[in-house]
């Protein structure tokens, strides 16, 4: 039984790091850049649900930002706001909550990131990095707060998905 569970967690991550970098690569003039929707960025409140979604959206990320991006930083940096955001996200005990965490770490990594390519670290940092913040969190609320909510609310509907849900997080749902 422990085997075919730890076979299921591995595979749910496998899927979800290839939904990831998939839903990232396809529409990469909204996933790059100082202004960014990456609807894949939905995917992050999966770990509110499903621990095994962590090393998968972290992985996705690794991936898309290894094929879509020249920048190494950008492949460092952006896996971790992405694992960053998983792990606080997986800890959250209300649902409403849960899109925060992915919003917070990429306004504050991301921008950073994004200010530094347009600036390095001159005086114009502090600026660049407010402004990329903002457009960067703007479209983290909207992929998280508006796509990713859905998919919280959605998922534990369907039965097959629902089967997947520990007991304990399913509770979480009921709160306000």
């Amino acid at each position: 039984m422990r085997n075919s569970s730890s076979l299921r967690r591995l595979c749910a991550g496998g899927v979800i790091a290839a939904l990831y970098a998939v839903l990232t690569l396809v529409l990469p003039m909204l996933s790059y850049g100082p202004v960014q929707i990456r609807f894949a960025e939905a995917l992050t409140i999966l770990p509110f649900f499903l621990p095994e979604a962590i090393p998968g959206l972290a992985i996705g990320c690794f991936i898309a930002n290894l094929i879509g991006s020249p920048y190494v930083l950008d492949w460092l940096f952006g896996t971790l706001a992405t694992l960053l955001a998983a792990l606080w996200t997986s800890r959250m005990k209300k649902s409403w909550l849960a899109p925060l965490p992915p919003v917070l770490c990429n306004t504050v990594i991301i921008g950073a990131e994004i200010a530094w390519f347009e600036t390095g670290f001159s005086s114009a940092f502090p600026a660049a990095w407010a402004y990329n913040g903002l457009t960067v969190g703007i479209g983290e609320l909207l992929a998280c707060y508006i796509l990713g909510m859905i998919l919280l609310k959605l998922l534990p509907k369907i039965s097959y998905f629902r089967q997947l849900i520990p007991e304990n997080r399913l509770t979480l749902l009921s709160d306000k």
